[in-house]
């Protein structure tokens, strides 16, 4: 008789150790077979786990009863099961001891696991969305949310080692494992610190994704931060102390870097760490953590950490700056000695940061103002300038990380990513001001994205309603532009006058006084009235009434750094400043963004990136407040409780669908229970579920289909379909079983011997087979195609039919071959394969789609100033080809803009043209009408006229419209005839020119006077008008040099000699 053993596990899982015999068996429950045993899951082990509570509140039966709620809390935290669900919701609370529930055995007992078939654990949280973000191929997001000293920290770094220890690893993986896992000493170091609810409290948002490549592996991270309250620098409240890195530094640094530093260890002596009186806290080691944290920066790629360590310990001497002076008077710094210490620290001229401390610089109307400061202002400025400084490094810093775990693949260029946010809880204080303002509205915005996803797909059924709270009406009070809270404030930031908290009170008042959801001590009835400050506002939001006190928002929204400090720091000779303090925010003379406005843009940021990835949710719980392990305020977890929001999400889970999936995935899990479903569906998936749903007899009132998803109302309608899994398992093993033992034994039957052939003759006589078929193939196909191509061959001539189809198809297809490999590849190659009878037609087609083809790509890679030259050249051969003898020698010759450059131009002439530009000039040769004497011109060329200079005088103008002709000599000489009219009393007569690049010369004339068809070319004379009705002639006659001459006859002789026979 077998006795069933059963033990219970730190997370409530029911484990069955292995039988004597290894066996793992019970026929009275549904169990999951495993190294360690026999994992009972939850679905079927109803008793065992219900004597410790339920594990997901979705199963209380008084789910209404916030009592009963808080019960079950109780009930496991007792047992030390501090994680319960809600649905998928995870519920963890602080246990402030040290659980053995976090070794690499669990991580591997929840690593593939289905998430409701193992107890609950933030390592199912987190195998759950790596499992959905692999499967899915959809990015998911973690969020983790709580109070301080709620254990958010911790959770996300659990979710950290849990995805460094089971992911997939390679060298280059595990230094991006170990950036990312020494990211957190670094930022709890600068950005964490001691509250009076929790000694090491994060005092920034943190957005963290987690990049993974196709293999599953981690390969980089980012990073996002938002609202570090840099106030804490300055000042903390009683029993509070500032951020660690200032006290590990002076605890743990070594004696030279303070010496170098001009720091003691003694953290009273530094006005920045002794307001919260509490130097030093007995669960906090600052000198271990030190060294962690420089280990970590080493890890990370901080090489040299000496210009960061000069900034922690600037910000030190500048809190012990101290000023003189009366309260109303002008102020002086006494202390300066620390002048001297940031002088060396910051890089900066002492003078000159010393000035900047007791003045500020005012620009009005484009003029700079110098105005001194008074004590209280400028220990204000001091302040400023400390929070600036620390908060813009820890900035730097953060990007300074993400730089190292920024994903360098290129070849891979969307990783996958699981996005970890660590948000504040909802906290209320006796006296809530900005920060806190700042810090629920964080909250009221996850809220709402968390209430909207439980009930995004309720709306969609006929099931009892909802009741819930919508944050939207706090986030539009808010938010809304023009009317919203931050647009008040800021507005009364901006505004000139007197602006006060009180009137920015009163500007709410006056603007949102009606809201339902928020009053003022003026605006309240008599009750309330007693309960509320007047400098108080409430807002109602989803978890209660919350009063906010005005004192310090202007100031703190406003967060000013002067003028003339912003100069200094941009002047720093350390690399991290001159990174923080751009310059180009001085010539920026744009008023900066608010700090709300700031705040809620990178929420709006935050908010879309959260809504593009599938979201978890890890809702933090503190059992007390004195951070004792085992000890459980129920007045404390019922606030908490109530401003989670926990309850409303439990009764839109309830009332809605408990349960979701996707079709393919409950499909491709579930598929095994329905034969008409088993092995493989190949219709839609919406059809392939509605088949299995019917067979597995769910009722209508227990599941809906959506677009994309089944839902599953009650939780034990899954655990129905969980047992038949289990036990559909056994079956389909039984089946693997049969098939695999059969196939071993014809595996070994084809193996003996005795009964078949040895393997190595079956394997010589089957490859003889085949290649004696392929052999045989290969002839056959020879000789078909050789009596296809005679046959094809004797009936060339005729009309295509089956007996000359393929040699005329290969006749055609070799002269197309040959024709890719003989293409021409210039304009000017003429040359093309003579093409078959039946492609004389395709044949002169492919050759005009050739030319014009290379015609296109030769046009396309001309540039502007060669289409110029072209468009020249084509007009030049219009005019002159097979006219003018010199024309050839002048072809390969490029036109140039202009032959006479500015200074060979007369300044006079120049001026003389007024605004007529000049687009060509070329020294010329112009003769007399009488007598024919040679006399040196320069000839212009404007959009209008042609001009004849001499020297500094314009001799002779000819507007193009009065230009009745060019002639010019069909020889390789250079002379030519401009001809004007006689009737024009300004014109003396023809003009007769020479010019040694004539074709250039009459193509510049031709184009710019629109006379191309207006040049005459002449053989043997060409008579001109010399004046008062006269003619002039020019005999032409070839011989063996050129010769320009008045001849006996009264003619001017010209002489050529033939370059080229026509």
């Amino acid at each position: 008789m077998m006795e069933l053993r059963i033990q219970l596990i730190p997370t409530g899982e029911i484990i069955m150790p292995p039988g004597k015999n290894g066996e793992n068996y019970c026929h009275s429950c549904t169990k999951a077979v495993g190294s360690d045993g026999v994992r009972i899951t939850m679905e079927s082990a109803l008793t065992a786990r219900d004597r410790v509570g339920v594990q997901d509140f979705v199963l209380l039966e008084n789910f209404t009863s916030e009592a009963a709620f808080i019960e079950n809390l109780r009930k496991r935290f007792k047992e030390n099961l501090i994680y319960t669900y809600i649905g998928s919701v995870l519920v963890s609370v602080n246990p402030y001891k040290d659980l053995e529930i976090y070794t690499k055995n669990h991580m591997e007992r929840y690593r593939g696991v289905n998430f409701y078939e193992v107890s609950p654990h933030i390592y199912a949280v987190a195998d759950n969305s790596y499992r959905s973000m692999r499967t899915e191929r959809r990015d998911q997001c973690i969020l983790i949310s709580g109070e301080s000293g709620a254990g958010k920290t911790e959770a996300s770094k659990k979710i950290l080692q849990y995805y460094a220890i089971t992911c997939p690893a390679s060298d280059q993986v595990q230094t991006v494992k170990d950036r990312l896992l020494q990211s957190n000493p670094v930022l709890e170091a600068f950005g964490n610190a001691k509250t009076l609810r929790n000694d090491n409290s994060s005092r920034f948002g943190k957005y963290m994704d987690i990049q993974f490549d196709f293999k599953g592996a981690p390969v980089g991270g980012h990073i996002l931060n938002y609202l570090l309250e840099k106030s804490r620098v300055v000042h903390q409240n009683h029993g509070e102390r500032n951020f660690h890195i200032f006290y590990q530094l002076i605890e743990g640094g070594e004696e030279d870097l303070l010496r170098r530093l001009g720091l003691e260890k003694n953290p009273q002596q530094y006005q920045y760490l002794v307001k919260g009186n509490c130097p030093k806290v007995s669960s906090i080691n600052d000198r271990s953590d030190w060294k962690v944290v420089r280990k970590a920066l080493t890890v990370i790629g901080f090489n040299d950490d000496e210009e960061l360590l000069n900034i922690i310990a600037s910000v030190l001497h500048l809190g012990n700056i101290q000023f003189g002076g009366e309260d109303s008077g002008i102020a002086y710094i006494t202390t300066d000695t620390q002048i001297k210490y940031l002088s060396r620290l910051l890089g900066v001229d002492g003078l000159v940061l010393k000035e900047a401390l007791t003045h500020k610089k005012i620009i009005a109307k484009g003029e700079e103002l110098i105005s001194p400061l008074n004590l209280e202002q400028a220990a204000s400025a001091r302040d400023a300038l400390s929070k600036a400084v620390y908060g813009r490094t820890f900035t730097w810093l953060v990007n300074k990380i993400n730089d190292s775990l920024a994903f360098k693949d290129e070849s891979y260029k969307n990783p996958s990513v699981i996005g970890l946010l660590d948000i504040y809880g909802f906290e209320v204080f006796q006296h809530n001001r900005f920060s806190t303002f700042c810090t629920c509205l964080t909250v009221v915005l996850s809220s709402e994205m968390a209430i909207k996803d439980a009930v995004m797909f309720h709306a969609v059924s006929q099931w009892e309603p909802v009741q819930y709270f919508n944050n939207k009406i706090i986030c539009d009070l808010v938010e809304e532009k023009f009317k919203g809270i931050i647009s008040i404030l800021d507005e009364e930031c901006l505004r000139p006058g007197d602006a006060s908290d009180i009137t920015f009170l009163e500007k709410l008042e006056d603007t949102v006084g009606g809201h339902a959801h928020l009053t003022t001590h003026k605006l309240a009835d008599g009750k309330t009235r007693k309960v509320m400050g007047r400098e108080e506002f409430r807002l109602l939001h989803y978890a209660g009434e919350v009063n906010y006190n005005v004192n310090g928002f202007l100031d703190k929204n406003n967060d000013l750094l002067f003028r003339n400090l912003k100069e200094v720091m941009c002047m720093s000779e350390n690399t991290i400043l001159t990174q923080c303090f751009d310059r180009v925010e001085l010539k920026d003379n744009k008023r900066p963004e608010t700090a709300a406005t700031q705040f809620k843009n990178s929420l709006a940021k935050l908010m879309e990136i959260l809504m593009s990835k599938e979201p978890s949710y890890v809702r933090c719980i503190k059992p007390n407040d004195a951070k004792q392990a085992g000890r459980f305020d129920e007045v404390l977890i019922r606030h908490q409780v109530k401003y989670l929001g926990l309850m409303e999400n439990l009764r839109v889970r309830r009332a809605g669908f408990a349960y979701r999936r996707r079709y393919e995935i409950f499909l491709q899990r579930y598929k095994s229970l329905c034969p008409e479903t088993w092995p493989t569906w190949e219709g839609k998936q919406v059809d392939g579920v509605s088949t299995l749903v019917k067979h597995l007899g769910y009722k209508p009132e227990e599941y809906k289909l959506g677009r994309s998803k089944i839902f599953i109302r009650f939780p034990k309608t899954l655990f129905a379909t969980e047992d038949a899994l289990e036990t559909r398992k056994h079956s389909l093993a039984t089946k693997l079983q049969s098939g695999w033992k059969g196939y071993t034994q014809k595996t070994k039957y084809r193996n003996s011997p005795t009964l078949c052939p040895s393997p190595a003759v079956m394997i010589q006589s089957w490859w003889k087979g085949i290649l004696a078929r392929r052999r045989a193939q290969r002839k056959r196909q020879a000789v078909d195609s050789i009596r296809r191509f005679i046959k094809g061959f004797i009936y060339r001539h005729k009309e295509r039919c089956p007996e000359n189809e393929y040699f005329l198809d290969y006749v055609r297809y070799s002269f197309l071959i040959k024709l890719r490999k003989n293409l021409p590849k210039t304009v000017l190659d003429k040359s093309w394969p003579t093409p078959p009878a039946a492609l004389v037609e395709a044949s002169e087609l492919l050759r005009k789609m050739n030319m014009q083809n290379m015609v296109w790509r030769y046009c396309k890679k001309i540039n502007p100033e060669w289409k110029h030259q072209l468009e020249q050249k084509m007009v030049a051969s219009e005019i002159f080809k097979d006219k003018k003898d010199n024309y050839p020698q002048s072809v390969p010759k490029l036109f140039v803009g202009t032959r006479l450059n500015g200074e060979e131009i007369n300044p006079k002439v120049l001026q003389s043209l007024g605004n007529e530009k000049m687009k060509y000039a070329v020294p010329v040769t112009k003769y007399d009408r009488k007598g024919y004497k040679a006399r040196n011109r320069q000839l212009l060329l404007t959009s209008n006229s042609a001009f004849i200079v001499e020297e500094g005088k314009l001799k002779q103008r000819i507007d193009y419209a009065s230009l009745k002709g060019i002639s010019v000599s069909s020889l390789s000489d250079g002379v030519f005839v401009l001809h004007v009219p006689t009737e024009d009393n300004k014109q003396k007569g023809d003009v007769v020119l020479q010019s040694d690049h004539i074709i250039e010369t009459l193509t510049k004339v031709a184009i710019c006077a629109d006379k191309i068809h207006s040049i005459n070319i002449n053989q043997g004379s060409i008579t001109f008008t010399v004046g008062h009705g006269k003619e002039g002639t020019i005999d032409f006659t070839s011989g063996s040099e050129l010769l320009v001459a008045k001849a006996k006859n009264g003619h001017l002789s010209v002489t050529a000699p033939r370059l080229n026979s026509r």
